[in-house]
C-alpha cells in the first residue's frame, strides 16, 4: 500500500513538472509575435493554477514590456471606440496576466513602483456600453480590485495619489451591475482604510461626489433589489459614518429607503447587512436627541 501511495505521488510529481514546463514554454510564446495571442490565451486560463506564475512573469526578461505593448496597442481602438470582441479578448488576457502579478504579495510592490495600474486607467475611462468595452472595464476593474483586496495601505496611498475614486464613481453609475459591483468594491477597500476615510471626507467636493453616487445607487437598486451591490452601499455608508463630519452631513442626506423599511425583505436573510444597516442607523441617531 505504501508502495503504491509513492508511485502515486511520483506520478503527481511527474505531472507537477510538466504542467511547470508547458508554463514555462508558453511564457516563451509571449515574446514571439506569431505565437504570443494563443499563449496569452493559454496562460490566461492556466494562471490559477499555478502559484508562481506572477514570480515568473515579473522576472522573465521582456515579458512585463510584452503585457503593456499588449495594452498600449489598443489605445488608438478607444476614441473612437471601435474595439472588436477578438481585439477585447486579447487584451483582457493580458490584463488577467497583470492581476495575477498584482495580486502575488511579491510582485504587488514592484507592480506599484512602475506605476503600471496608470497603463488601466484609459479602459476605465471610457463609455461605450457594447460587450467589448464593458468586459475591459471589467477586466482592469479586476486587476485594480486585486491591488485594494488585501489592505496594503501603500496600496491605498498610490490610488488616491491618482484618479482611480473618480473613475470608479463613474462606472457605479453607468456601468453594468457586475463592472459597479467590482467598483464600489474598491471604493470601500479604500474607504475602509484611515487614510482612505480621510481623503474622501477631507472636503466638501469629495464627500459630496461619494455621497450623490450612494444615494442614486439606492434609488436604482429600490428598482433592481441588487442584493451585492446593496450589500456594499451599506458598507460604504456605514464606513462614512466613522467620521464625524461625514456622520454630520449623512444626517441630513442619508436616503429614506435605507431609513424606512424598504429593503427589509431583500435583507432578511444577510444577517451581516442587516446588522451593518443598524449600525449605520445608530450611528446617525447618536447626538440627534
Amino acid at each position: 500500500m505504501q508502495q503504491g501511495q509513492q508511485q502515486q505521488q511520483q506520478q503527481q510529481q511527474k505531472l507537477g513538472q510538466l504542467d511547470e514546463e508547458k508554463i514555462y514554454a508558453l511564457v516563451l510564446d509571449l515574446l514571439n509575435p506569431v505565437l504570443r495571442e494563443q499563449a496569452l490565451l493559454d496562460l490566461s486560463k492556466k494562471r490559477e493554477q499555478y502559484d508562481d506564475l506572477a514570480l515568473v512573469l515579473w522576472y522573465s526578461y521582456g515579458v512585463m514590456s510584452v503585457l503593456l505593448q499588449e495594452i498600449v496597442s489598443a489605445y488608438p481602438l478607444l476614441t473612437p471606440p471601435t474595439l472588436s470582441g477578438g481585439a477585447s479578448n486579447r487584451v483582457c488576457n493580458a490584463l488577467a496576466l497583470l492581476q495575477c502579478v498584482a495580486n502575488h504579495n511579491e510582485t504587488r510592490t514592484l507592480f506599484l513602483h512602475a506605476h503600471i495600474p496608470l497603463y488601466l486607467y484609459p479602459f476605465l475611462s471610457t463609455s461605450s456600453k457594447t460587450r467589448p468595452f464593458e468586459y475591459l472595464r471589467l477586466t482592469s476593474l479586476g486587476v485594480i480590485g486585486a491591488l485594494v483586496k488585501n489592505d496594503n495601505p501603500e496600496v491605498i496611498t498610490f490610488l488616491l495619489s491618482t484618479e482611480i475614486i473618480p473613475l470608479c464613481l463613474r462606472i457605479m453609475e453607468t456601468g453594468s451591475e457586475l463592472s459597479k459591483t467590482v467598483a464600489i468594491f474598491i471604493v470601500q477597500k479604500i474607504l475602509s482604510d484611515d487614510t482612505g476615510l480621510y481623503y474622501i471626507c477631507q472636503t466638501y467636493e469629495r464627500f459630496y461626489a461619494v455621497a450623490t453616487v450612494l444615494n442614486n445607487m439606492v434609488n436604482q437598486l429600490v428598482e433592481a433589489q441588487a442584493m451585492r451591490l446593496l450589500k456594499h452601499v451599506i458598507r460604504c455608508y456605514l464606513r462614512l459614518s466613522d467620521n464625524p463630519r461625514a456622520r454630520e452631513a449623512l444626517r441630513q442626506c442619508l436616503p429614506d429607503p435605507l431609513r424606512d423599511t424598504t429593503f427589509q425583505q431583500a435583507l432578511k436573510d444577510d444577517i451581516g447587512t442587516k446588522r451593518c444597516l443598524g449600525q449605520l442607523i445608530l450611528n446617525l441617531s447618536d447626538g440627534m436627541q
